[in-house]
């Protein structure tokens, strides 16, 4: 079964987070990541702040658990500015 992207089911990650004591987790999908970067490359935006913004909004929503293709490169721009 196809995993359904992230972002548009973001009010059922928050409704599992008022729900559940437990983890809960949320896939940002490979055609999610793969649109941020045709659109980074032909410089429509800016590849870090859209998608540190994208994981922040799953943060928001709930998720305790961000499975991202994103994953190394948006743990190096944290660690270059922790603060955000």
């Amino acid at each position: 079964m196809p995993t359904p992207p992230g972002l548009p089911y973001l009010d059922v990650v928050h409704r599992f987070r008022q729900l559940t004591s437990l983890p809960v987790a949320a896939y940002h999908v490979s055609g999610e990541y793969s649109m941020l970067k045709a659109a980074a490359e032909r410089g429509w935006l800016d590849e870090r702040k859209v998608a540190l913004e994208t994981l922040l909004c799953f943060r928001r929503a709930g998720a305790d658990i961000i499975l991202t293709y994103y994953a190394k490169q948006a743990s190096k721009w944290l660690m270059e500015e922790p603060d955000l």
